[in-house]
């Protein structure tokens, strides 16, 4: 499982570190929404909807709403969106992290799970694909949120493995444990540190890049823990199997839906601009 893991992270780090920097940002836009289809596609197996015409109508319903979001959402109304989600994934990620009862098999098909999930589907594609279109070095700072992402992952995995005891939230994702979640935090301040000594973060302040981090960080594990509830209601390990070692494409890019907005709404509050 973990060779297949690191033999799957080596041939796609590349091809994502090349398409964020060197790609126009309408095709990086297009090629984004094409995994954001491939993950509406999972969500529509969690959500338990049954038949292959059924599961395309939610995933031609998601293509139409990156269309038109493409088209129609501006700035000011994309920061209210931007905010909207960040206090949603911050109030989500506190209550998974509370929740101290069993989680139970669903059977019939969820519609909230469907409506969430297709939210939390375009709200990070948006956010990551304005953020790549941001004048300042927007490619960038993308190669940091995934970067940030792959180094709390890290963090939290070599960390759980040698501390890790407590469980983090025992009844929607037992493997996570406590000490997971402070190699993945570890993790996040070592990288804004080195952000901000780099020069690429010098438009905002130490604390800024490390408090943005931190946060980032968190509502990761909140997205990681969500998906993790959806599977266990589902009654799936993974939520597909392109991936080898890793799953599906949600299982790989769960804690970036929920980063993405509030990684792009912190760029604009340090001055980056969207």
């Amino acid at each position: 499982m973990l060779r297949q893991r690191v033999l799957t992270a080596a041939l796609l780090i590349p091809l994502v570190v090349f398409g964020i920097l060197y790609l126009d940002n309408r095709v990086f836009a297009s090629l984004f929404a094409a995994v954001i289809l491939v993950g509406a596609f999972e969500m529509a197996r969690l959500a338990n909807l049954e038949g292959l015409a059924t599961i395309a109508v939610f995933v031609l319903a998601v293509a139409g709403l990156l269309w038109l979001t493409w088209w129609s959402l501006r700035a000011p109304h994309l920061v209210i969106v931007l905010w909207g989600m960040a206090i949603w994934w911050l109030a989500t990620t506190v209550a998974l992290l509370a929740r101290r009862r069993e989680l139970r098999r669903v059977h019939q098909p969820r519609p909230s799970v469907l409506l969430l999930g297709s939210l939390v589907l375009v709200t990070a594609w948006v956010s990551i694909v304005r953020l790549h279109a941001a004048p300042a070095e927007g490619p960038v700072w993308v190669l940091c949120l995934f970067l940030l992402i792959w180094v709390a992952d890290s963090g939290a995995y070599f960390a759980g493995r040698a501390f890790g005891n407590a469980k983090l939230s025992p009844f929607v994702s037992p493997g996570k444990t406590w000490a997971g979640a402070a190699g993945a935090m570890a993790g996040a301040l070592v990288f804004a540190g080195l952000l901000w000594f780099s020069g690429i973060g010098s438009s905002a302040s130490l604390a800024g890049l490390l408090l943005l981090c931190l946060l980032v960080t968190a509502v990761s594990i909140g997205g990681d823990l969500w998906e993790s509830r959806l599977k266990r209601e589902a009654g799936v390990k993974d939520s597909g199997s392109l991936l080898p070692g890793h799953g599906g494409v949600l299982d790989r890019i769960a804690s970036l839906l929920a980063a993405a907005p509030v990684f792009a709404l912190g760029f604009g509050l340090i001055g980056g601009g969207l």
